[in-house]
């Protein structure tokens, strides 16, 4: 009997958990769970170890190379954004198919992405990078109002901000980029999208690619997004027409030709405007949520998916069904934080029409940051026959959760909608 391939992953918090990781690749070979040093994967250490074989990442890239070689892996690939360059930089080592460095550091800056992007003559929007305060005034020049401001590296919508004024502009530039965790900014002209009420003016198109070949197995809508650039959700199919659909595609391939993808998974966010879509950003790796909604619909399985182009088998990709709305809706956490005391009405989210499942996202005792970016307290999945449907389970589902939080005003039972305000 032959022996079954090793197909490692770099591990930390990202998209899929690892014990998905291990369910799904199992059946394909022997799963190694390659740990990036970090709070989360210390916390969950030992349960991780139960699970697969466990190698702990050191800090020095020769080192962790070594540990790695020493298992013999086929494949290497990783489902978290900020194991993104660690991954490349290991495959380039151990000789494994993988992004390479160079295109791993166009995704992961998002001035440098826009800069390669209009360099191709794929992607026109103002951008300007901010490495301190001083460089605000400058920014503000090239890109203009209204603009976004957000890190050059981060994911989640961390720190992401809309800037309608200079000097509210001015003062989050100040707050941004001093202290010690502060790292450079991009500022970048606001895409404004047509009016999709009552769906998301944006969309993410799910993509493989082998051998420079790019195939796109869906396009996903999104909800409404909560304020200032939170994501609350996402479903399959997109409620676009064929048209805006086919040219959504295009520009997704234009993207990831121009960034130089030769192999693995790509996930592409769109804003579709009045003159049509345009690119708000590429992400190397599968998007949040698609397994789930992945394992709704059946049919396809993206993570098996990006194991075997990472093994380098040929592979056809299978796509997505859209016979009917498969779809996940979180409840995003307080902006203001608190403590998280109690979650209540999950039993009778599972009785509405249409409902597969509720998962509690932040535990009760938990505590809850302060934050603008994209953060869960229950996650809730279901099936619909089309999407009328799915926002009247949702609607429903959303109405009969609540949640007890101790906070800045003291201790409340918030609804979803005040949870999300």
């Amino acid at each position: 009997m032959a022996d079954r391939p090793v197909i490692a992953v770099v591990y930390d918090l990202g998209a899929v958990s690892p014990l998905a990781i291990v369910d799904h690749l199992e059946p394909l070979g022997d799963v190694l769970l390659a740990l990036r040093r970090s709070e989360h994967t210390e916390l969950n250490h030992a349960l991780i170890e139960e699970l697969a074989t466990v190698v702990d990442l050191d800090p020095d890239p020769d080192v962790a190379a070594e540990a790695l070689r020493r298992h013999r892996p086929d494949a290497l690939l990783t489902f978290s954004e900020v194991c993104l360059a660690d991954t490349a930089d290991l495959a380039e080592r151990l000789g494994l198919p993988y992004h390479s460095v160079e295109t791993v550091g166009l995704l992961r800056d998002k001035y440098a992405m826009r800069a390669r992007l209009r360099e191709h003559g794929v992607d026109a929007v103002r951008s300007a990078r901010l490495e301190g305060p001083g460089d605000w005034p400058a920014a503000l020049a090239e890109v203009g109002l209204p603009a976004v401001l957000k890190p050059a590296t981060g994911q989640g919508s961390r720190d992401t901000h809309l800037i309608t004024e200079e000097s509210e502009g001015r003062r989050l530039a100040e707050e941004l980029l001093t202290g010690p965790e502060a790292g450079p900014m991009v500022l970048e002209e606001y895409l404004r999208g047509r009016d999709c009420g009552p769906f998301g003016d944006y969309v993410s198109v799910e993509s493989a690619v082998v051998g420079g070949v790019v195939t796109h197995w869906q396009v996903t809508g999104k909800y409404p997004l909560l304020p200032p650039f939170r994501e609350p959700g996402q479903y399959w199919p997109a409620p676009v027409d064929e048209q805006e659909r086919a040219t959504a595609l295009a520009l997704t391939t234009r993207v990831i030709e121009a960034l130089g993808i030769e192999t693995g998974i790509t996930h592409t966010e769109l804003k579709l405007t009045a003159e049509g879509p345009r690119l708000i950003e590429v992400n190397g790796r599968l998007g949040g949520f698609q397994s789930w909604l992945s394992e709704l619909a059946g049919g396809l399985d993206p993570m098996q998916l990006a194991a075997r182009i990472a093994l380098g088998e040929e592979v056809e990709v299978v796509h997505a069904p859209t016979d009917r709305v498969y779809f996940v809706r979180s409840v995003q956490t307080p902006r203001e934080g608190g403590l998280l005391k109690a979650v209540h009405g999950v039993r009778a989210v599972l009785e509405v029409p249409g409902v597969q499942g509720a998962t509690v996202m932040s535990r009760p005792g938990e505590p809850l940051p302060p934050t603008v970016q994209t953060a869960e307290l229950v996650s809730v999945t279901g099936i619909t026959e089309d999407h009328a449907a799915m926002l009247a389970a949702v609607e429903e589902a959303l109405a009969r959760l609540t949640f007890t939080v101790d906070g800045p005003e003291g201790e409340r039972v918030l609804t979803s909608a005040q949870c999300e305000l």
